[in-house]
Formats: structure tokens, sequence, C-alpha cells
């Protein structure tokens, strides 16, 4: 069984068996009061039509009323150099399962899903969608993804995202945040989450004496010493690092969680929706 599809079926397991993020709707009311108009997709229920509407558009639009009002959710993959890393697998391939696992939640709870990749450009995004395969299709992509040498613009993704997303969405967006995103504009628009995927050997590595290491993001290569003194420093640079991001994302209003490569991702998920 390949990698994508160990990844697939075992979200598919904990999504569908478990209920694994089953996050309520932010736009969620009371009654049957009717909302807007929405333009038919695959898998609607065809007697929600509005066939006057339909017969002056010329293509099927259907009701939506308060109570099943659908969320859009959004998730967004960040990938750069630096998830190509991991001591028991890469941050890439836990960034897949995390889509992996939101898809599919998504999905079961009847809502709709797109998908975007991002570095320091828009690599690729989905329509969207109600459909199983628009799962696949996404996580097969972030394990594909070339992210040697990328970097990560996140003032880009914010404006980008901003743009294009015209209707209230949730936005999840998954990366290592290694960099401090400003997403206060597009929090204001949208309900925003951070998923933090990290590693714990990139947190509080062991010593090392002398080494040659890559970055690879940028790809240059530091050498030194690495003993006990100069990778406790870096430890502690790594946590005021993210004390710093934990304050902005808080003063945001943005929650978030972090995954850890030697972890089940559905674990930190179901905390974060379950304390919603």
């Amino acid at each position: 069984m390949s990698k994508l599809q160990k990844i697939l079926v075992r979200a598919r397991r904990q999504v569908f068996s478990e209920m694994v993020g089953n996050n309520p709707s932010i736009f969620q009311g009371e009654g049957y009061d009717f909302i807007e108009l929405r333009e038919y997709m695959v898998g609607d229920d065809i007697r929600k039509i509005d066939w006057n509407i339909t017969a002056k558009m010329q293509r099927p639009y259907i009701k939506i009323f308060r109570e099943e009002r659908e969320l859009s959710v959004v998730v967004v993959s960040v990938l750069n150099g630096s998830v190509h890393f991991g001591s028991k697998k890469f941050k890439q391939e836990s960034i897949a399962e995390v889509a992996a696992l939101l898809g599919y939640s998504t999905l079961k709870n009847g809502d709709l899903l797109s998908s975007y990749i991002f570095t320091d450009e828009m690599i690729s995004h989905s329509k969207p969608s109600k459909k199983l395969h628009s799962v696949q299709r996404s996580v097969e992509e972030i394990l594909n993804f070339d992210a040697i040498n990328k970097k990560v613009d996140f003032k880009f993704i914010a404006d980008t995202l901003f743009k294009r997303l015209k209707r209230r969405s949730l936005i999840l967006i998954v990366g290592d945040y290694f960099e401090i995103p400003d997403f206060r504009l597009l929090a204001k628009k949208h309900e925003v989450i951070s998923v933090i995927v990290r590693d714990h050997l990139e947190e509080n590595p062991p010593s090392m004496g002398f080494a040659s290491l890559v970055d690879p993001q940028s790809g240059a290569v530091l050498e030194g010493d690495f003993n006990d003194s100069s990778v406790r420093a870096y430890s502690q640079k790594v946590a005021a690092h993210d004390h710093k991001l934990f304050e902005v994302l808080r003063k945001e209003g943005i929650r978030f969680t972090k995954v850890y490569t030697d972890a089940t991702p559905s674990v930190a998920l179901r905390r974060l929706f379950e304390g919603r």
C-alpha cells in the first residue's frame, strides 16, 4: 500500500468511525429561514432546486435555509522548504495527514471543501466541492510537491485568500510557522485557525559536535560546533519565537494547535474543535 493510500485509509477510518473533527458550523442558526440562493453542485438535493430562478439563469440554483447552510471550509497547506524535515517522518507528510483528516471531516459534515497549496506563491487551488476524490487529489498534491528551496510569504497568502474568498469561510492554515504571520485583516472577514506542524528534533536538537547542516528552505550550509551550549541557545530561541507566535495569534483571535510528526494528528484536532 502506498503512502498516499495509507494516509487516506487511516484518515477515512478515523473520521467516519470516530467522527473526528465534527466541528459545529459558525453559521448555524435556528429555524428554517431562507438565507440565499446558490448554484447547484453535484450531490445537492434536487428537491431544493428553485425552478423559477433556474429558468431565468439557465443553470440550476437551490435554496439554502439558515439551519442547513453549509460551512465553507478552506484547507491551506504551506509547503516551504523547512517542511522537508523530520526525525520519524517529514513534516510534509504530517501536513498531508492533517489535510486528509480536515477534508474528510468537512465532507462528513456536509460542508463545502476547497484546498490551496502555497509557498511564496499560489501553487494550486481547488474549487469548493463535496466529492470524496477532492480530498485524495489534495493529499496527493501535498505529498508529491517538491518543497526544497521553497520560501513562505504569509503576507501573500493572507492577501490572496482575502481577495479570492468572497464568502465567509473557516480557513485552516497548516504549516510549520517558523515565520510569524499577520492574519489580522483575513481574520476580520473569516474564521482563521492555525495548525502548527513541528518535529521534536527541530525544537530540541541533541548535541552533534562539529557538523554541516543544510537549510532546506534557502539551501545555505551552516558549519560549526553544535555542542550543549549552542543547541540549548537554539532551543531557547525557538521557544521565544513560539511564545511570540502564540501571543500574536491570540491577539488576532486565531485559534491554534500544534501537531508533532511522531503524534496522531487526530488527537490535537479533536481537542481543538471540542474546545471550541
